[in-house]
């Protein structure tokens, strides 16, 4: 080989694997998800509203290819598919996994929103509380301020205290308020929401919680004719995503992700304050009648689930060996006195 093609050769090369240096340096990253609701519901409408905004400001960057939901992995399994790293990323009830996260009661029994948890340093304390105890970024608290009714095919009955009876009441039971149904003697029978609608239509259950949204879309309204007030607890739904693969991800790519999530965060609580009221309104216009307790049992009521969502998160946290700090912690970012 002659001088003049040696140098050819090596220019060649060299612009060669300078192209290659920038294609990688530039290439997009891939991020896998799913979410834990049907695609029908609100929640999943803004989780996929929220990808498709990553998307369209991550060309280039990154881009998130959506699984499904629990068709293609089941609800309560989608917590270890992340953490294992199945998936990416998840969009889920905090209470799915609580009993590996115990300080996600807070978010379960909050007196802030979303948005004063950001401000205050709650958001930053769950999302290392995720990390340590279970391999995952919590980057959000999505569709919060929504909080939960207890919706009946009969009418509700009250105790000598003003308090709900549930006596002799076939209750849907989920992770999020469990020991509360438990503090109220409830007879509770577990399953996902997909098989809510089955189960009230053959008499398996005849009450179940939902959030003050979403009731239409899962068509229990069709059985379920009273509402029990006051609404208890806080939507604890969220982002996260396996902490290997998020540190894996390039910076551009975990700022835009970070940044599109907090921005939705706001967003979604904004939105959802309006979808209660408009639910609401068109529920009463469907015949369903929102029953209130008097004022000395609403306020038992509520310090039931109260003392039933922190109560869960001490007796965890001790049972992992906490010296209390955690506790302590979440109790004065998510419920300041």
């Amino acid at each position: 080989m002659t001088m003049f093609n040696r140098l050819a050769f090596r220019a060649t090369t060299a612009v060669a694997a300078l192209a290659l240096t920038a294609t990688a340096a530039f290439a997009e990253d891939r991020v896998s998800a799913t979410h834990a609701f049907p695609t029908f519901l609100v929640y999943t409408k803004t989780f996929l509203a929220m990808v498709d905004d990553i998307n369209e400001r991550g060309k280039g960057i990154v881009q998130i290819d959506v699984r499904g939901g629990p068709e293609a992995i089941g609800m309560f399994q989608q917590p270890a598919a992340v953490r294992d790293g199945v998936v990416d990323m998840v969009h889920i009830p905090g209470s799915f996994y609580g009993a590996s996260v115990p300080e996600i009661d807070a978010m379960v029994a909050a007196t802030v929103t979303p948005l004063e948890a950001r401000a205050n340093g709650g958001a930053a304390a769950m999302d290392m509380a995720h990390q340590e105890r279970f391999g995952v970024r919590h980057l959000g608290w999505i569709d919060g301020g929504v909080k939960f009714h207890i919706y009946t095919s009969t009418e509700p009955k009250f105790d000598e205290n003003g308090v709900l009876d549930l006596t002799g009441v076939k209750l849907r039971d989920n992770p999020i308020y469990h020991a509360f149904f438990e503090a109220l003697n409830a007879t509770t029978a577990s399953m996902p929401a997909t098989e809510v609608y089955a189960a009230l239509e053959k008499g398996v259950v005849d009450a179940a919680a939902w959030t003050e949204i979403g009731l239409m879309d899962l068509k229990w309204d069709e059985f379920m004719k009273y509402a029990v007030e006051p609404p208890f607890y806080n939507t604890d739904i969220g982002v996260i995503f396996n902490k290997e693969s998020w540190d894996a991800l390039s910076p551009e790519s975990q700022e835009l992700i970070e940044q599109v999530v907090i921005e939705w965060e706001e967003k979604s609580y904004n939105d959802r304050q309006e979808t209660v009221k408009a639910d609401r309104a068109e529920l009463e216009k469907r015949g369903m009648q929102f029953v209130a307790m008097s004022d000395e049992g609403a306020a038992a009521y509520l310090k039931l689930a109260e003392d039933a969502a922190w109560g869960r998160m001490e007796t965890r946290l001790q049972e992992m060996g906490d010296d209390g700090s955690s506790y302590e912690t979440m109790r004065k970012l998510y419920h300041p006195e």
